[in-house]
């Protein structure tokens, strides 16, 4: 079974409190089945839980916070490359070189995920694909956050004008996803 790091439940439970309060993220995991409680109370970030914990957390926040709306998930994931690109991870930052931080993207996978890979190509000066392969678990909201995430990492090595456009998505009948991601 899929498997996802501490980091990414711990970035999740933080965006909640952060944008929601205290009462906002009680609310979030009193949606959630006890067993799922438990485990929330002391996630750590180096420990790998199981993928489902991740999407019953994800299913909760779009209920109780987002109104129904993933998109919520995109402005998750620029939150959590902003929290984890500042400590943790803080030396996949590439200052000036977009490029070079994206030809990182299958080491920066392997650091949240346990199974499938991220794999980059170059496209263009200012563009490239970012393509996951082989995830045993996938989910519209991962893949909103990924989004977000990497728009967000991008401007932290100073790109502008970031987009990232989801192309093919696995949650969605895709084979693979696939990101196309562009600057100026």
């Amino acid at each position: 079974m899929q498997q996802i790091k501490g980091t990414v439940l711990k970035s999740r439970l933080a965006f909640v409190e952060e944008h929601a309060g205290a009462g906002g993220l009680q609310r979030v995991v009193a949606a959630l089945s006890p067993e799922d409680q438990r485990e929330l109370r002391n996630v750590l970030p180096v420990k790998w839980y199981p993928f489902p914990l991740g999407e019953r957390l994800d299913d909760a926040i779009v209920q109780v916070l987002a109104g129904g709306q993933p998109s919520f998930f995109i402005r998750l994931g620029e939150a959590s490359a902003e929290r984890n690109l500042a400590t943790v991870h803080k030396g996949f930052v590439t200052p000036g070189h977009p490029q070079a931080f994206l030809a990182k993207a299958p080491v920066i996978y392997s650091m949240y995920y346990e199974t499938g890979r991220r794999d980059y190509e170059k496209t263009g000066k200012n563009e490239a694909v970012l393509t996951t392969r082989d995830a045993e678990t996938y989910s519209a909201p991962d893949c909103l956050t990924v989004m977000g995430w990497y728009r967000k990492a991008l401007q932290i090595c100073g790109a502008t004008a970031v987009q990232v456009r989801e192309e093919e998505c696995r949650a969605k009948g895709g084979a693979v996803c696939r990101y196309r991601v562009s600057w100026a």
